[in-house]
């Protein structure tokens, strides 16, 4: 069936605060594709399946955020290798034979971050939290070549439960106690943090930063955290939740609509939502 409109949408709970639309809307704009529209959809990860079961042919695509990117993967008739590995996806693309796809752009838009922030190949890795976000930094990580993530949490237990992922990666997996966290931040190339806000905040006081190391802070509201403000202040190299925000929807962008992205102008559109 040819259909002249064409739909994408973020699926979340809660949703009203996503800045998706924004990007996306202004890359159909620039692009030329006129007929695209991208909107929010409130919806729980128990919600998901009959959402996705409803949609006509004129959707392309579903951003998917918390809760719900395990449902995401679950409802997907075929999926990438890497939201496999990870078992989760962001990412749901309507295929021509009205079947779904599973990916996971979120681990390529950590990589292309955190590259584009001078990480190399081999570098050593400290993951603060061991949800979803922290998933997708232990792809990233082994797509950096790194043998080896410390992943350091307030629970033993929500480490061992990313031992399957780790493994199914290629990457060591190193736990480390939380209140050690100041010590093994310290010693990374590259620092993240998948805590939620405030949970990192007590780090910041007396933390020495490696000369030349980067430190991704998933979060972008408020911003900058304690954290990533000791960074600054510490001449290491930061990167936020917004970028990527952005690096994960240029994917699904170029998966929803077969045509490159103008990175630019959602690039624009972003820091012009963000600064009103």
């Amino acid at each position: 069936m040819l259909v002249s409109t064409r739909r994408a949408a973020v699926l979340g709970k809660p949703i009203a605060h996503s800045l998706s639309p924004v990007i996306h809307n202004a890359g159909y704009a620039a692009a030329g594709l006129t007929g695209w529209s991208y909107t929010r959809i409130e919806c729980a990860a128990a919600e998901l399946p009959d959402l996705v079961a409803g949609l006509g042919p004129e959707w392309a695509g579903l951003s998917v955020t918390m809760p719900g990117k395990e449902a995401a993967l679950a409802v997907a008739d075929a999926a990438s290798p890497v939201a496999v590995a990870v078992g989760a996806a962001n990412t749901l693309v309507r295929r021509p034979d009205g079947s779904w796809y599973a990916d996971n752009t979120d681990v390529a838009g950590m990589v292309r971050v955190l590259t584009d922030a001078g990480v190399v190949a081999g570098a050593t890795v400290t993951v603060l939290g061991a949800g979803g976000t922290a998933r997708a930094a232990l792809a990233a990580a082994a797509r950096l070549a790194c043998s080896s993530v410390t992943v350091v949490a307030r629970r033993a237990a929500a480490v061992d439960e990313l031992r399957p992922v780790a493994d199914a990666l290629g990457v060591v997996l190193i736990r480390a106690d939380w209140a050690a966290a100041r010590h093994h931040l310290a010693a990374a190339d590259v620092a993240v943090s998948t805590v939620p806000k405030g949970v990192a905040d007590p780090l910041a006081g007396a933390l020495a930063w490696r000369p030349g190391a980067v430190f991704f802070d998933a979060l972008y509201d408020p911003w900058p955290t304690p954290l990533a403000a000791s960074a600054v202040a510490a001449g290491v190299r930061v990167v936020s939740g917004l970028d990527l925000l952005l690096a994960q929807a240029v994917g699904q962008f170029e998966q929803f609509t077969g045509v490159a992205a103008p990175q630019a102008a959602m690039a624009a559109a972003l820091a012009a939502a963000r600064a009103s």
